[in-house]
């Protein structure tokens, strides 16, 4: 039987001797494969002693005030035989009563992983605040949606941001996809039709006024800052693994900002522009008021009567038929507002308020220019005996069509914990706490890299007299696809192929039909299907490559959340793309312009310098849409298929034991650790501990390596000594000779008076042993202990008595 104490947030608690605390622990289920988060949990019941109802704050009694809330998990940590054993959290439950008197207090302690779906709950993407430092450029400037800002990011890569001295690279940028039209390539300019997604550029006007809309166009973000924002959030610290470990099969993956159907809007019924007026000359003063940061503010008025404050905007001659509406704001309140304005707006009463500020804003849905605004201010100043005028003229100013970009209010919506989880799925991804880190990595790498001390051999701790071998083939077939299959082209070729876009069904490489049910991992992201063009004046494939985010209908669509590839490509001379960069009321093209360079969007990731690294976002083998050739680099094959196929085997078993293991081996090992049984080595489904038997009920799945069993124990270890001077009241140092072994020492236990205490410790020959009784004698002996669990004779005994 082991001593178990549990902490919570630093408290000791009372528990019952006879506790049972058992442990689950597993990284990934072959009976259940969708796991994603790596969690224990156990309910206990602990005495509602004094300690106890202090901790919880006499929860029972309902009218205390600001008591313990049971909503939240608190940090908690179990110590096993007085050495920290698992951290975690705990989350009270209720409480029991005998006789009207609190009797039971029934927690749950979960392992640190299983808070991160607390902790994210039902939040959402746009809940992440810290995007939005992106909805800024480097010098301050807000990000727009409009003409200039679409093409910027269209066609070049410099726009990268420093957030808290950190650079984040083409964090934003425009991928070619549209949301309504449709691109095509014909070189031919004698059948150039004005207005439409022809790409091929032509200097000329009239019907050569053709091409990419700009308002079709839309930000993208990366994962990558999406990943860091739910950091900074939730104080989150992931490993330097899969998601910080620049690998471009995730680092260059965007999420396409497209939250509504169509074009981008500013959430209101018509799209328009607000301009606050701040074209005016700073700073000039005046006896009754001043301007500064084109902001108006009028003094103190206490001499002044017949007060009159106008306002004029003259409108530029070449938009004096464009609409507009015009609010002044004092002290941030509307104190004027005027709407549907057609033509200059001439000395319009605005009312005085003296010791308050004034300021302008204009509002039109279509691009306008103002030669000039003009504030007056006259009064009748008393002190004077005179009437006063005070001018202010701005400089002209243009407001084009543009929507400030805020990125948390056009981020698609979904969960951060959906999104998160969507990753996990897709890469087959496990998480576990490691210190301050959230460890993230691809199944594969974990296994990859085991502890220092595994293999480890529990051959003569298994309890022989209770076992089972079972099929570890839970499903007949496993199918990974992706919820979002609804655009045009993935739809077309769902019903040319009769086959889902990128879907991986499969049965195992033996072809047999199988009983057991059909497990189904559907990832709730959108999977478009991209198009190179091909010139359909030549018919020859060109270097430009679109997405179509229409239906079958061909209607504009929103599906799920798109994530893709995205990498910059630079067009050759009479392969440029035509950029409409001007459009009417009516949406008409009215003037283009030639890009030679633009962000293609892709399912393979094409930052991949060698074509056999490029990932593709398929799960299935499938013709790549830019080499037309049939890539078998794809997630299942990548990330899923070594775990499956082993399941699948049909030579692979389950196989549960019982055992009791030693606390060496308790203490040390990880799920990325193999058990040696009988000679055969094998990875850990699951193990769950009793820790008041000491018994361990084992799940192991084949690992088809055979290993020597080693019965050979480690030498003795020599010259057991006291370190001179180490001597305290509550604790001591020993040292001694090192153990050899035919394949290695691993460890040591310590011994403390015949085996009432037990310490394991590395692989060292000097050990500081503390927790002590003052004034009290010891008698210490040492063994060495090898990977297989074979272990020496005790050395010879020495005595040490702590200080008083």
């Amino acid at each position: 039987m082991q001593k178990v104490q549990l902490y919570i947030e630093g408290q000791r608690v009372d528990m019952f001797d006879d506790i049972s605390v058992t442990i689950t622990d597993t990284i990934k289920d072959v009976r259940d494969i969708s796991k994603v988060f790596t969690e224990y949990s156990q309910t206990l019941s602990i005495p509602a002693s004094k300690p106890n109802n202090k901790i919880f704050k006499h929860f029972y009694n309902n009218d205390i005030q600001n008591g313990f809330d049971a909503r939240i998990r608190v940090p908690a940590n179990i110590e096993l035989n007085s050495i920290p054993f698992k951290n975690g959290y705990i989350k009270l439950e209720g409480v029991d009563l005998k006789n009207n008197t609190a009797h039971t207090y029934r927690i749950t302690f979960f392992g640190n992983t299983i808070s991160l779906k607390n902790l994210l709950g039902d939040d959402l993407l746009s809940s992440l605040s810290w995007l939005d430092n992106f909805s800024t450029e480097q010098d301050g400037t807000d990000l727009l949606w409009n003409p200039a800002f679409v093409e910027k990011y269209l066609t070049t890569s410099e726009y990268g941001k420093f957030v808290d001295g950190i650079r984040y690279p083409n964090a934003i940028q425009i991928p070619l996809i549209t949301h309504t039209q449709r691109l095509y390539y014909d070189s031919n300019t004698t059948t150039d039709e004005a207005n439409t997604g022809d790409l091929h550029w032509h200097g000329g006007g009239g019907q050569h006024i053709h091409g990419v809309k700009w308002n079709e166009l839309k930000y993208a973000l990366r994962l990558s800052v999406i990943i860091k924002a739910i950091e900074e959030k939730y104080g989150l610290n992931f490993s330097n693994d899969f998601f910080k470990g620049g690998d471009s099969s995730f680092d260059n993956l965007y999420m396409w900002l497209h939250r509504t159907k169509g074009k981008v809007t500013s959430g209101e019924q018509l799209e328009s522009s607000t301009y606050s007026v701040n074209d005016f000359t700073d700073y000039t003063l005046y006896n009754g008021s001043f301007m500064e940061n084109s902001i108006l503010t009028l003094n103190d008025g206490y001499y002044f009567s017949n007060q009159v404050l106008q306002l004029s905007l003259t409108v530029n001659s070449t938009y004096s038929s464009v609409p507009y509406s015009v609010v002044v704001f004092r002290d941030g309140v509307n104190v004027y507002n005027a709407s549907n304005i057609i033509g200059s707006t001439i000395n319009v009463s605005v009312p005085v308020s003296n010791n308050s500020s004034y300021t302008i804003q204009i509002t039109s849905n279509q691009t306008i220019g103002f030669d000039r605004a003009i504030w007056n201010y006259s009064y009748f100043n008393s002190d004077i005996n005179s009437f006063v005028s005070e001018n202010y003229t701005s400089s002209s100013f243009t407001i084009p069509v543009s929507i400030n970009f805020n990125i948390t209010q056009q981020i698609p919506k979904m969960k951060v914990l959906d999104f998160l989880t969507s990753l996990f799925k897709m890469f087959n991804l496990v998480a576990y706490v490691e210190g301050s880190e959230m460890v993230v990595k691809t199944l594969d790498e974990f296994y990859d890299n085991p502890s220092a001390g595994s293999p480890y051999d529990i051959t003569k701790y298994v309890d022989v007299n209770s076992s089972q071998v079972n099929s570890a083939l839970p499903f007949r077939e496993v199918v990974y696809t992706y919820k979002g299959l609804g655009t045009f082209l993935a739809k077309q070729h769902e019903q040319l192929f009769n086959k889902d876009w990128g879907k991986e069904e499969y049965k195992g490489s033996d072809g047999l039909i199988l009983s057991s049910g059909i497990f189904k991992s559907e990832i709730p992201f959108e999977h478009m299907k991209f198009e190179r063009l091909i010139d359909l004046n030549t018919s020859a494939l060109t270097d430009i490559q679109w997405g179509f985010c229409v239906d079958d209908n061909q209607d504009s669509y929103i599906g799920n959340p798109l994530i893709f590839y995205m990498t910059r490509k630079t067009l050759t001379t009479g392969g440029t793309i035509s950029f409409v960069d001007d459009v009417d009321g009516n949406n008409e093209a009215q003037d283009h312009k030639e890009i030679s360079s633009y962000y293609v969007p892709s399912n393979s990731d094409f930052q991949a310098t060698q074509e056999e690294d490029r990932q593709s976002l398929n799960f299935s083998a499938e013709k790549d849409e830019w080499d037309l050739v049939t890539t078998r680099n794809v997630l299942f094959n990548n990330y899923h298929k070594n775990y499956i196929s082993n399941v699948f085997d049909e030579s692979n078993r389950l196989k549960k034991i019982s055992a009791y293991l030693p606390l060496r081996i308790l203490y040390k090992y990880t799920l990325a650790d193999r058990f040696v049984y009988s000679g055969k080595s094998y990875k850990i489904n699951s193990i769950e501990t009793d820790f008041y038997t000491g018994k361990s009920e084992i799940e192991l799945i084949n690992d088809y390596v055979n290993i020597p069993i080693d019965f050979e124990a480690p030498t003795v270890p020599t010259n057991l000594q006291e370190v001179q001077g180490s001597v305290t009241s509550t604790s001591f140092s020993i040292t001694w000779t090192a153990s050899t072994d035919n394949v290695g020492v691993v460890g040591y236990n310590i011994d403390l008076n015949q085996g009432d205490i037990i310490l394991a410790a590395g692989n060292v020959t000097t050990y500081e042993v503390t927790g002590l009784s003052q004034g009290t004698t010891y008698t210490v002996r040492v063994s060495a202990f090898d990977a297989s669990g074979n272990e020496s004779n005790l050395s010879s005994s020495i005595t040490v008595t702590t200080n008083q």
